[in-house]
């Protein structure tokens, strides 16, 4: 893999992990007076790329302060102890309800393991390396991080995940989201702006935390959001309602669908569903490879409302 990024300006770099393809995850670098923080990480195999690009703008390992993932799903969270390994002096900053996934990974490797099988498990994400619990500290809600004097800080936004974080940057005055402000992939992107999709991965879906954690991010006045899928968009003002939207639609879908065979039924929804929305924002799906853009999507998608309709059916 070739290292590849974009200088998005006042000291962020987003750079491309290659997971599953190229334009699908990044993760990102911040460098402010000789100090270096990196939010989301990709996977294991994403390691050598950000230390290539370390060493291309002349900053030193150790000048790395912080690796901050957003949350543990390990396009998100994989290369943390990899590299954690390589950076010396960084400490680990992580939601508290996820950060004994980073100290011990075995869980989250044999789960994933077990979905995707071990050959694929290793090609997809490499090696999950455990962090030393004296180099991790827990980021509650509003922990403030000090970059070279340049003020980060961690706000909890559940939703997608109960153990998501999102940073806020008051020098550009925006927000690494993660997930938490869904995927914008530049394929899809029309003269009516990007195209906003809701990532409804298992097994933590909230709709109304994540209703109420999009107005908490509102109420900052964002410029910006550096989104994790993919790269960052502008004008987040007038690409929240359609995530609002989204949320609902998911939940009417999900509910008027019968349990029986469901998960197929929720992926064949959600596939009609956005070839209406993908045809209305402009996008034009006879040269647009819709399953190789968004098939893995809409199955996670459909799987994390399946679980969410489990979760409600048994608290009835």
């Amino acid at each position: 893999m070739e290292l590849s990024y974009r200088d998005l300006g006042q000291g962020i770099y987003c750079i491309e992990t290659y997971y599953q393809r190229t334009n699908l995850a990044s993760c990102y670098l911040v460098v402010e007076n000789s100090e270096a923080a990196l939010i989301d990480t990709g996977t294991a195999n994403t390691a050598p790329l950000i230390m290539d690009l370390l060493a291309e703008k002349g900053l030193a390992p150790e000048q790395v302060k912080y690796v901050i993932p957003t949350h543990v799903h390990l396009d998100h969270a994989g290369g943390t102890g990899q590299l954690m390994l390589l950076l010396p002096e960084a400490t680990l900053v992580c939601h508290p309800f996820g950060i004994r996934h980073m100290i011990d990974p075995a869980k989250l490797q044999a789960s994933a393991t077990a979905v995707y099988g071990e050959e694929q498990f290793r090609k997809d994400f490499g090696e999950l390396m455990p962090v030393d619990e004296e180099r991790a500290v827990k980021a509650v809600d509003g922990f403030p991080i000090d970059l070279g004097g340049r003020e980060l800080v961690c706000i909890d936004t559940p939703g997608h995940a109960r153990h998501h974080l999102c940073v806020w940057d008051a020098k550009s005055q925006g927000f690494f989201t993660g997930d938490t402000f869904g995927i914008a992939y530049p394929e899809l992107i029309t003269d009516k702006g990007p195209f906003m999709m809701l990532p409804s991965t298992p097994v933590q879906f909230d709709p109304d935390a994540w209703h109420e954690t999009l107005d908490r991010m509102m109420s900052f006045e964002p410029k910006r959001m550096y989104l994790t899928h993919f790269c960052a968009v502008d004008n987040p003002e007038q690409l929240v309602s359609a995530l609002h939207r989204q949320i609902d639609d998911y939940v009417d879908i999900a509910i008027n669908t019968t349990a029986e065979n469901r998960y197929e039924s929720l992926k064949r929804q959600l596939q009609e569903y956005y070839t209406g929305q993908l045809e209305a924002h402009g996008v034009d799906l006879d040269n647009i490879p819709f399953d190789a853009i968004l098939d893995m999507d809409l199955g996670l998608c459909a799987q994390g409302l399946d679980v969410w309709m489990q979760r409600r059916e048994q608290a009835t």
